[in-house]
């Protein structure tokens, strides 16, 4: 499984994959499209994908691939 997140981190958002960041200093809405597009991607090669997003206040929201939320 490949998770991808989008956290705020040191005060950018950031885009990671597995835990290591991607991409850095992009605005909220612009790291979860990089992410969903990433995500997109992995599930269209067959890999099962874990997208985590972290809300303004800090909450995380999840989807695995197969659109199921926690």
């Amino acid at each position: 499984m490949v998770q991808y997140a989008v956290t705020l981190k040191n005060g950018d958002w950031t885009v990671f994959c597995d835990g290591q960041p991607m991409e850095r200093g992009l605005t909220r809405s612009a790291a979860i499209q990089m992410a969903k597009d990433l995500a997109f991607e992995a599930e269209e090669r067959g890999e099962p994908v874990e997208l985590l997003i972290q809300g303004y206040y800090g909450e995380m929201s999840r989807r695995l691939s197969g659109g199921t939320d926690d």
